[in-house]
């Protein structure tokens, strides 16, 4: 009954979500699109002409963000695990990002150009178990990171989802070592009642030509 009752109230309040309402009055498909345009606001990291790498991308909110704001002259690769309907300028890939089999397909697809900015809105499935849920969502900041480090132009930047709680302030830390420029935002379209942060890095600090090989990758070219 307790379930039931939860779940009917989180449906009441989506419905009600200024942000669910703006997002389907503006064509978006996830009121996550609003938290990237309003980090962007502060910390205009989305230029015409960018090459953007959208990791956790489904429903495809970001992308749709990212696909806007670099216009036809940029291009936005998305990754998720789960199926994304089709938006133009950007190409999907759908699979697990902490496997080997589709980090050689981003790779594949990067085709040896230098990424602008990486996007990562990744969250792991939620067991409810706050340890357990922390832990596997910093895992897969974590990743993100290593990721970026690869693949990042040296001015590139990158946005990661994080929540307060264990291994917050380690890849703060971590970031600022390899990062110039570190802020650390809540967007407005942020539930108020949730942990969730977003790191913005850029910059990275002694960038490293072909980076992509220290992960294990190879590219075609």
């Amino acid at each position: 009954m307790s379930q039931t009752k939860t779940s009917k109230a989180w449906l009441r309040r989506h419905v009600t979500d200024p942000w669910v309402q703006k997002s389907k009055a503006e064509g978006f498909r996830a009121r996550s699109a609003y938290k990237l345009k309003q980090i962007d606001e502060k910390e205009k990291i989305l230029a015409r002409g960018q090459f953007v790498v959208d990791l956790g991308a489904a429903p495809g909110g970001w992308s749709q963000v990212a696909a806007q704001a670099v216009g036809p002259s940029g291009a936005v690769l998305a990754l998720d695990l789960l199926e994304m309907e089709p938006i133009p300028g950007v190409r999907f890939i759908q699979g697990d990002f902490e496997t080997e089999e589709v980090l050689r397909e981003i790779t594949s697809a990067l085709g040896g150009r230098p990424v602008d900015l990486v996007l990562s809105d990744m969250a792991p499935n939620f067991t409810g178990i706050g340890a357990v849920d922390q832990a596997r969502t910093a895992g897969l900041a974590e990743l993100a990171m290593e990721f970026a480090e690869q693949v990042l132009a040296p001015n590139g930047a990158i946005v990661l989802k994080v929540f307060h709680g264990v291994g917050f302030d380690d890849l703060l830390k971590r970031l600022r070592s390899r990062f110039v420029k570190v802020a650390v935002r809540k967007p407005d379209a942020s539930r108020k009642e949730s942990s969730e942060t977003y790191f913005v890095a850029r910059g990275l600090r002694d960038p490293r030509p072909a980076r992509g090989n220290e992960l294990g990758l190879e590219s075609d070219q």
